[in-house]
């Protein structure tokens, strides 16, 4: 991955309820989720969720899919690995532990 392309990737990252919403589709199953729930589940209205979606889409992080009259959202994995090796080879200095979480410390 280029520079630019890791700062779009990132740019669309860089807004929490974008953040949050890809962190559900991280966490959801494979087929995604739709729009509706992923609305219901963040109380994000419609309108918003949708500009948000519009967002990761072009940042190339996530994909929709039409079933029915009903839009499904998932994560493109190979986006998200080939950012995570930028950020891992590149911004890490290949030195990947300063990349990792600090596992000597308590979680949550």
């Amino acid at each position: 991955m280029k520079l630019k392309a890791a700062a779009d990737v990132l740019a669309g990252l860089a807004q929490p309820s974008r953040l949050r919403v890809f962190r559900i589709l991280v966490g959801a199953p494979e087929g995604g989720l739709c729009a509706g729930d992923i609305s219901k589940r963040l109380r994000i209205p419609k309108p918003t969720l949708s500009f948000h979606l519009k967002e990761l889409s072009n940042a190339g992080l996530i994909e929709g899919r039409k079933e029915g009259r009903s839009l499904f959202y998932a994560i493109r994995s190979s986006r998200v690995r080939e950012l995570m090796t930028f950020l891992t080879d590149d911004c890490c200095g290949g030195r990947p532990e300063l990349c990792l979480p600090d596992t000597k410390k308590a979680c949550c």
